[in-house]
C-alpha cells in the first residue's frame, strides 16, 4: 500500500503530462484567424502549422527508438515539459522579436511538438512500469487525461476569449505554459521505473521478425485513424451539416467527441476488472463503424451529430488499448515497442484525414462521402482482433 502510495505522484505526474499534451496539440488552432490578422500571415502558410506539428511529433517518435533508453526516461520526460513550456512562451514572443513573425510562430509550435513527441513516447511505458494492479484500467484512465485536456482547452479559452477578449491570447498563452513548467518538477521527484531491466529489452530489428508486431502496428494505425478522422472533421462536420457558426461548431462537434471518448476511457479504467479488453474492444469497433455510417448516410443533421458524438465513444478505448495489448501480448518490446506504437498511432492520425478530406473534396465538397469511407479503419481493427485472438493466445501475466 505504501509502495502504491509513492507511485501515485508518477501517475499524477502522467496524467498533467497528457494534459500538456492537450495544450499543445489544441491550442494554437483556436488562433489561426488571430496569427492571421495580427500578423498578416495567409491562409496557405497558417495551414502549415498542424503540418509543422505533426510532422516534428512523428520526427521524434521514430527518433526516440534510438535515444530514449540511452539517455534515461527521467531526462527525457523532463525535457518533453520544459520543451512544451518554452514552446508556448516563444509563441508570444518570438512573432514579433524576428522579422518574419510566421517562422516565429513555427519555431515555437516545432518545440512544443518535440515536447508532445516525447509525451507521447515516455508516458504510457512509464506507468505500465509502475507496480500497480490492473494496469490495463490504469492505461485507459491515463489516456482519458487527454480528452478532458482537450475539453478543457477549448472550453477555458473560449471563455477566456469571451470575457477578456481574443486581443489577451498572449496572457492565456503564458497561463497554458504554467502547466508543463509545474509538471517538470513533479517528474524531477517521483519515482521512475524502468519498463525492462537493461539489456532485456527487444531491439527494433528483432521487432520487425515478429508478425505479432506489425498486426499491433496495423491495430495502432487503425485505431489512430478511427479517432482521428471523426476528431478533426468534426467541426466541419457539425457547421456543414447543422448550419451552425464556427463557435457553435466547435462545441458541438470536437469538443462533444472528445468529451464522450473521455467518458470512454474512464468508465473502462473504472470498470476494467470486469470486462475483458479483447472483447471490449470487438465491440468498441463496431460500434465505431456504426457511428461512421450513421454520421455520413443520416438526412438528420441531430442523428449526424449523434453519431459524431458516440464515435468520441466508441474510439475511446482503441489507443490505450492497444497499448494494453502489446504490453501483454509482448512483454520485452520495451520503448521501442512503445515508440513505433506511437509512430504507428501517428501515421494513422495522419492518413485517415487527409484520406477524408481528399475523398470529400473529389465528391464535390461532400464530407459526409469521405466520412463513410473511413468506416474502413474500425472495421480492419476488428478483423484484426479476430486474427489476433486466434493466432495468438493470451497470455496471462
Amino acid at each position: 500500500m505504501t509502495e502504491n502510495r509513492k507511485y501515485k505522484k508518477t501517475l499524477i505526474a502522467c496524467y498533467i503530462g497528457y494534459v500538456t499534451q492537450a495544450i499543445a496539440a489544441n491550442f494554437a488552432p483556436l488562433l489561426f484567424l488571430t496569427f492571421q490578422s495580427s500578423y498578416g500571415i495567409g491562409l496557405d502558410k497558417i495551414a502549415l502549422i498542424p503540418l509543422a506539428f505533426y510532422l516534428t511529433q512523428f520526427l521524434i517518435d521514430l527518433a526516440a527508438t534510438k535515444f530514449v533508453d540511452k539517455i534515461g526516461y527521467r531526462f527525457c520526460v523532463i525535457s518533453s515539459q520544459v520543451l512544451s513550456a518554452a514552446g508556448l512562451v516563444l509563441l508570444t514572443v518570438l512573432p514579433e522579436l524576428i522579422p518574419a513573425p510566421f517562422l516565429g510562430i513555427l519555431i515555437a509550435v516545432v518545440l512544443y511538438a518535440m515536447g508532445s513527441g516525447l509525451i507521447e513516447v515516455l508516458i504510457s511505458p512509464i506507468v505500465e512500469a509502475c507496480p500497480f494492479k490492473n494496469k490495463e484500467g490504469m492505461m485507459s484512465l491515463l489516456h482519458s487525461f487527454y480528452c478532458w485536456g482537450a475539453v478543457g482547452v477549448v472550453l477555458g479559452s473560449t471563455f477566456f476569449f469571451a470575457v477578456f477578449g481574443v486581443e489577451n491570447w498572449k496572457i492565456l498563452t503564458l497561463i497554458w505554459a504554467a502547466v508543463p513548467l509545474y509538471n517538470a518538477f513533479n517528474f524531477i521527484n517521483c519515482p521512475i521505473e524502468r519498463l525492462t531491466e537493461e539489456g532485456e529489452s527487444m531491439r527494433p530489428g528483432q521487432l520487425f521478425k515478429l508478425p505479432l508486431f506489425w498486426l499491433l502496428i496495423l491495430l495502432m494505425a487503425c485505431s489512430g485513424a478511427s479517432e482521428a478522422s471523426m476528431a478533426q472533421w468534426a467541426s466541419a462536420f457539425t457547421e456543414s451539416a447543422m448550419g451552425v457558426s464556427k463557435t457553435v461548431g466547435d462545441l458541438a462537434g470536437p469538443c462533444l467527441f472528445a468529451a464522450f471518448m473521455g467518458i470512454s476511457r474512464s468508465l473502462y479504467g473504472k470498470m476494467s476488472g470486469k470486462l475483458n479488453l479483447t472483447k471490449t474492444m470487438l465491440a468498441c469497433g463496431a460500434l465505431c463503424a456504426i457511428c461512421y455510417l450513421t454520421a455520413s448516410l443520416s438526412a438528420l443533421p441531430i442523428i449526424g451529430l449523434s453519431g459524431c458524438a458516440l464515435c468520441g465513444f466508441s474510439v475511446g478505448i482503441m489507443w490505450p488499448g492497444t497499448i494494453s495489448i502489446s504490453s501483454r501480448k509482448c512483454p520485452k518490446g520495451g520503448t521501442a515497442m512503445f515508440a513505433f506504437l506511437a509512430l504507428a498511432g501517428d501515421l494513422g492520425s495522419t492518413v485517415g484525414p487527409a484520406m477524408v478530406g481528399g475523398i470529400s473534396d473529389m465528391a464535390g465538397g461532400n464530407l459526409q462521402i469521405g466520412l463513410l469511407t473511413a468506416t474502413i479503419f474500425p472495421i480492419i481493427l476488428v478483423l484484426g482482433l479476430f486474427v489476433l485472438n486466434r493466432k495468438f493466445k493470451e497470455q496471462k501475466r
